[in-house]
Formats: C-alpha cells, structure tokens, sequence
C-alpha cells in the first residue's frame, strides 16, 4: 500500500482505527463537555460491516461512511473523519474528504451529508471549503450539532 492509498480497514486495523480516532477527537473532551460520539462507536462492528477506510502505513487517518436511503434521496454519511493529530496539516483530512465523494458516486449516490459539533468550530471552516452547505443546527442528547450536506452533480 503506498501512503497515499485509502483501502477498507480489516479487523487487523481496529486498534489503530481506535488509536487514530481517539487522538483526534480527544482535544474536544473538554470544549464540548461530552465525550464525541466517534470515541464511543464499535470501531470492530463498523470495520466489519464494510463502514470504515483507512490511509497510511501505519495508519494515519480514516473516514466511517454509511449509506442511508434509496433512489433520489439516498446519501453517504459521513459519521467520522479522523485524522491523528501528528498527521494535520500534511493533506490527510483533504484526501479523505475527496475519497468520501469519490466513494459515493462510485455507489450512485449524488449527496454526501455529515455532522459535526457546534462547538468543533475548527470544523465549520473546513467543510464548507469542500463544498458543504450547513443546513440545520440540533440538539441530539447530550450533542449541539451542525448538519451539512453536499450535493455531487
């Protein structure tokens, strides 16, 4: 694999996924007062079910992506994107964001929507230079989030 490449994660990678996820989000803890969702998913079930991708050797970043409703209102969530912290800044998190709407179309789906914290204010400048559109601000539990969507033409 070169280190560019971004590959379905196997069970060998599951302790890296929760390795890498867990350095990203953990800087959060604090801000948002809850523990982000990412860090308490079933990083095997979601690597099992096909829902994870990872890049680097080791790895350095991944996406979990979902595929939610049929026809015209089908889309890919993008539930997590995680990128360890020694790797920001050397173009992981772009590549990822590409891989996701490649990943999608590749499935026949023209919509990629996503969720990020309204307090992850790093994250609101980031999604809507690769073309995300906030759409609505809610309240889930314990959770204040922002939803983005982007449409694929």
């Amino acid at each position: 694999m070169t280190s560019d490449e971004i590959r379905p994660a196997t069970q060998a990678d599951v302790s890296a996924v929760t390795t890498v996820t867990d350095a990203a989000y953990r800087p959060y803890i604090e801000r948002i007062g809850v523990v982000p969702q990412p860090m308490e998913a079933d990083h095997a079930a979601d690597v099992a079910a096909g829902k994870v991708f990872v890049t680097g050797d080791p790895v350095i970043g991944l996406v979990v992506v979902e595929e939610s409703g049929d026809g015209p209102s089908g889309h890919l969530l993008l539930k997590s994107i995680a990128v360890h912290p020694d790797a920001r800044g050397t173009g992981v998190g772009r590549r990822l964001l590409h891989f996701v709407d490649t990943h999608a179309r590749a499935l026949g789906l023209h919509e990629v929507r996503l969720f990020t914290n309204a307090l992850m204010w790093e994250n609101q400048r980031i999604y809507p230079r690769y073309g995300y559109r906030a759409v609505e601000r809610r309240v889930d539990g314990p959770y204040d989030r922002v939803h983005y969507r982007k449409r694929l033409d």
